[in-house]
């Protein structure tokens, strides 16, 4: 594997690492940043196109974004969401382009508007080391994992017609691969230059064993009929990285790789270098569960009073809050606050604003049903006694009524803080940099996803385990 290397005239060039600008005398990079700044999508598990090393969004396409940028004068925000999301981000108004080793189909030039190609790549099929698989023919009967969106999936579907094989759908190449090596499926279809360089990075278990199908063409994208002036400046920067050789610069880097360089796998190697970007992860989940449970708990005591209202419209109205968002899947009410809002309103939604809204409000619904559980378990003489030493609703509810009712929600609240803290693993489908969407990004680069999985639910068990212990004795404390 591997391309040509880069050179100026007689003199080789220094490829210079992963994430840093091309030094290249004919190519600028210190252009004034005066043409606007973008807002860019991208997929999060696509090695050796994009993927995260300490901390830091590389890979040729991260590299070759930022190099046009600086190139052409503008500032990019760079927003790993996954493939399917990235698309959808684009098209909801959330993000200016797309680029993800994207290939240029008639399909998608329906809905986008793409660049000039800026790689040429072609599907490839690889199998488990141990497998006898030679052939698309020995496929016949047998399951085949594919990545959804992908061309290898509308390859494999096709293939899959005229063979007879079925077909196993993921999100993340992780996953299939790690499909492929447990054995529940016989092989997949990646792109040559993603199998070729996880294979050869020793973290995917496969081999390949076929050629890869003639070519398919890269693009960056836009919607359709947006954002035509960074189209124009994407294509005018593409030129001049091919023509001056920083864009063979920043392919070497990745595709020039010496195969027999000793590689470090092991568990403990594994763990040092991802614990950094999991604990911010951790960090970012304990952050949006403290603001989720905040604004989560006034809405519970709000609704809950609403739903003990003799007006029946205020039941009514708590009735509709409780049943719509008990009654919808929370993946499906992310989705709605984060890509169906803006796009109806035009205001963008950071992730984390998104994902506190759509857990306050589902966690606000259940918290609901506490809080009139709770009220109703209180002897009504308590109320009756309050109002005839004189005390008004309010002041009897919050002196007499609501201490009471507390203490019998105390067991019932700690099992919604619970419930909420690991619904935050769904913001990562949004992009959100929690404890479960750092997994998936060290995964994306390592395609170690038994292992890293073992790590992030042993930081989940410790902190809900320690939050149950802090909350047990908030419990004893209050009903003692």
């Amino acid at each position: 594997m591997g391309g040509g290397k880069a050179a100026l005239g007689n003199e080789t060039l220094d490829p210079g690492e992963p994430g840093d600008l091309p030094k290249n005398p004919a190519f600028t990079t210190d252009v004034e940043k005066t043409n606007g700044s973008f807002t860019i999508a991208t997929d999060t598990t696509f090695a050796p196109f994009i993927y995260q090393q300490g901390g830091k969004n590389i890979g040729i396409d991260m590299d070759l974004l930022r190099a046009i940028a600086a190139n052409q004068g503008f500032e990019v925000d760079i927003k790993p969401l996954g493939f399917d999301a990235a698309l959808a981000a684009v098209t909801a108004g959330q993000a200016d382009g797309v680029i993800a080793g994207m290939s240029i189909t008639d399909e998608r030039k329906k809905v986008f508007d793409f660049s000039d190609p800026y790689y040429q790549s072609g599907v490839q099929m690889a199998v488990a080391k141990d497998s006898d698989i030679t052939s698309y023919q020995d496929l016949k009967g047998q399951n085949v994992a594919v990545k959804t969106g992908t061309v290898g999936y509308d390859f494999a579907k096709q293939l899959g017609e005229e063979i007879g094989f079925t077909i196993n759908a993921f999100q993340d190449s992780a996953d299939m691969y790690n499909d492929v090596a447990t054995g529940n499926s016989a092989a997949t279809f990646e792109d040559a230059p993603v199998l070729q360089f996880g294979i050869a990075s020793g973290n995917v278990p496969l081999k390949v064993v076929t050629d890869p199908e003639p070519g398919a063409d890269y693009g960056f994208a836009v919607l359709k009929g947006h954002n035509a002036e960074l189209l124009q400046m994407f294509n005018d920067g593409l030129k001049n990285a091919k023509d001056t050789g920083a864009y063979q610069q920043i392919i070497d880097r990745y595709l020039a790789i010496d195969d027999t360089a000793p590689v470090d796998n092991s568990f403990w190697t594994l763990v040092k270098t991802s614990i950094g970007p999991l604990s911010q992860g951790l960090v970012l989940t304990l952050l949006a569960t403290a603001l989720a449970i905040l604004f989560a708990m006034i809405l519970g005591i709000v609704f809950g009073i609403l739903k003990l209202s003799t007006n029946p419209f205020l039941r009514f109205l708590a009735s509709a809050y409780v049943n719509i968002f008990r009654g919808t899947p929370v993946l499906v009410q992310a989705f709605f606050f984060y890509f169906g809002v803006p796009a109806v309103t035009g205001q963008p939604l950071d992730a984390l604003t998104a994902g506190v809204i759509t857990l306050s409000l589902n966690a606000g619904a259940y918290i609901t049903e506490i809080v009139r559980g709770g009220v109703q378990s209180v002897d009504p003489g308590q109320m009756e006694a309050s109002r005839s030493l004189g005390l008004g609703w309010a002041p009897s509810m919050r002196r007499v009524v609501m201490p009471q009712a507390f203490k019998i929600m105390t067991p019932n609240l700690i099992n919604q803080f619970i419930i909420t803290l690991k619904d935050t693993s769904l913001l990562s489908v949004l992009g959100f940099a929690e404890l479960t969407y750092q997994g998936r990004i060290v995964i994306a680069s390592t395609f170690r996803s038994f292992e890293i999985w073992i790590v992030v639910g042993v930081m989940y068990f410790i902190v809900i385990w320690l939050l149950t212990v802090l909350s047990n004795w908030v419990d004893r404390k209050f009903n003692k």
